[in-house]
């Protein structure tokens, strides 16, 4: 949900002669709103009259905030009386790379406060990179009695002390899941805080905790919750361990698995290849943590069925992978470490012609003398055997223009294509020209692109490119690139519905940032860090547009005339009353 989304019921359609045209009966409206799944649906028809817009603000049961600032939670609980589901995001995607400064806000609290008070019926918590504490977490878990499902993506500020009160007094808790969080772990102990009588958990995913579980009391848990189709353990739990809990738990429909290097006796193999081959329902697959190739056949009966297969965690070889992939048809999504090299994804490209997403991870992404990788090959390989691919994200140390219009001509649907050639500048090796024409190639080719991602020895050419042909771009990430301010102008100006932008270590500056006055109003955010962009700017913009919110973080020392940092965001709550020393709100 976006603040204009947001509008008091003063700014709604109110004509009469609306209203009168687009009268149906309350349980035909109704039932037209049911149909609608996506917010921006749901937010284009409350504005197509005041009946319309009442009717939908009443039948509102989930909420998706896509900036935790660009709104108030007085606002929303206003607008959506009977909200249950909350979908919440907070700090910019850059805090991911350690560039937003500690402590720099988007805590959770005041939003339960509102909530325990306006929506006392809330089920469903949805967060991703918000700050929660233990207090808050207790909190969430005393103040809503029906409770049902709490997700934490990539959040802090919270120990295992937070979970165990959520898996104490949570006693409807369908679904816990904490992924990639920077979580202080106190140990497994948490997990014997469930009820004994608790049964009704179907989604439990702990796979980054790092210590030791009570293994004991997430056996019984698991036995006790029939209905459990989702089990992402962390890697402290052992082969023999996972055997256990697939006996109890055959309906599993996704499962992460733990270590997967202990060594097992021939009795233990086999029971683990049984219990693997009970589970008929399986269609994701994840964690293997430290695979060794010896056991990976015990995989071979549930990857008939798979559709996803996470790998990020497992430094599989190009063989153990190709092995792996030929009982897979059924993929769609692959998850990978640039280990398995060109010749695992030339694996790829043989074995899996229904593969719609790829992602290739760095193994070792500071590693610059690092002798195993993927190139160029491995991803022309890919795109020739999966014509179906339409996300990528693909990080390698090497990149040819002629090999990404080859790519993309194989693939002309991609939504999402996100190139990182890991180091910074980098030309076309073979031509020593820049990457002008690979990204030229993708977005005049790719008509349906909504996010990209570029990477490389980059001029403005590239980004006079992306204004002219890059139509249905949503969101860009530029690192590295660029010659002039003229680069960004071309795609503030091209890029009619561009809704992120971020941009770091580039040299545009004031006449850059200026150049989307008109444009920052309909877009969700800009961050802009290590450019040229100084104080002044800044300013002039939040003096310009009042009604954005521009923030400047500062390091110690750093020039007083220059924006280190700079994040720009619309709201309808005016300037944040959180913001630590070191972020100016202009």
């Amino acid at each position: 949900m976006e603040p204009s989304e947001l509008k008091r019921s003063k700014d709604s359609p109110n004509s009469d002669e609306s209203t009168r045209r687009s009268s149906f009966p309350d349980e035909v409206l109704e039932r037209v709103l049911s149909l609608l799944k996506t917010h921006r649906d749901r937010s284009s028809v409350s504005l197509v009259c005041k009946d319309w817009y009442n009717a939908e603000r009443w039948s509102r049961t989930h909420v998706f905030i896509g900036n935790c600032y660009s709104v108030s939670p007085e606002i929303v609980a206003r607008r959506f009386p009977k909200i249950r589901s909350v979908t919440l995001k907070g700090k910019p995607r850059f805090s991911d790379f350690n560039l937003v400064p500690e402590n720099w806000g988007a805590d959770i609290h005041a939003w339960l406060v509102v909530f325990a008070a306006k929506y006392p019926f809330l089920e469903e918590l949805r967060l991703k990179r918000m700050a929660i504490s233990d207090e808050s977490l207790e909190f969430l878990a005393v103040s809503f009695p029906n409770f049902k499902a709490l997700s934490l993506l990539s959040c802090d500020g919270f120990s295992t002390n937070g979970l165990a009160a959520i898996a104490t007094h949570c006693k409807n808790l369908t679904e816990l899941d904490i992924q990639e969080n920077g979580i202080d772990d106190k140990g497994g102990s948490w997990l014997s805080c469930f009820p004994e009588s608790f049964t009704s958990l179907e989604v439990l995913n702990f796979a980054n905790l790092s210590s030791d579980i009570n293994f004991d009391a997430l056996e019984r848990l698991v036995g006790r919750c029939k209905s459990m189709r989702v089990l992402k353990l962390n890697r402290s739990v052992s082969l023999e361990q996972l055997q256990r809990l697939l006996v109890n738990a055959p309906q599993l429909a996704e499962l992460g698995t733990g270590s997967f290097s202990e060594e097992l006796t021939f009795r233990q193999y086999v029971e683990l290849e049984s219990a693997l081959s009970n589970c008929k329902n399986m269609h994701t697959l994840s964690g293997l943590w430290d695979a060794k190739g010896i056991y990976l056949p015990a995989l071979y009966p549930v990857c008939t069925h798979l559709t996803f297969l996470n790998l990020s965690y497992a430094a599989l070889r190009s063989d153990e992978l190709a092995k792996l992939l030929a009982h897979c048809p059924r993929l769609k999504r692959l998850w990978v470490l640039d280990t398995v090299e060109d010749k695992g994804l030339e694996a790829v490209g043989l074995n899996c012609p229904l593969l719609e997403e790829l992602r290739v991870f760095p193994a070792d992404p500071f590693d610059e003398e690092i002798i195993h990788g993927v190139t160029e090959a491995g991803f022309v390989a890919v795109s020739f055997g999966c014509p179906r691919l339409h996300y990528v994200l693909y990080f390698c140390r090497q990149m040819t223009n002629a090999a990404v219009a080859t790519i993309v001509q194989n693939c002309p649907d991609f939504t999402h294509f996100r190139l990182c050639i890991m180091n910074p500048g980098q030309p076309d090796y073979i031509t020593n020209e820049p990457m002008d024409e690979a990204f030229g190639a993708v977005v005049k080719t790719c008509t349906k692109l909504q996010r990209l991602s570029v990477s490389g020895r980059l001029t403005d050419l590239t980004f006079e490119y992306i204004g002219r042909y890059a139509k249905n771009l949503e969101t860009l990430s530029v690192a590295f690139a660029g010659s002039s301010d003229w680069g960004m102008q071309c795609v503030m100006g091209g890029c009619s519905k561009l809704r992120k932008l971020e941009i770091r270590d580039c040299p545009f500056g004031n006449a850059a940032l200026l150049s989307g006055l008109e444009k920052y109003e309909s877009m969700r955010s800009l961050w802009m860090s290590a450019c040229n962009v100084t104080m002044n700017g800044c300013r002039l913009l939040a003096r310009e547009m009042p009604r954005l919110n521009v923030e400047v973080m500062k390091e110690d020392g750093s020039d007083d005339s220059q924006a280190d940092k700079v994040y720009v965001y619309r709201s309808i709550a005016g300037p944040r009353r959180d913001a630590p020393p070191s972020v100016l709100t202009l």
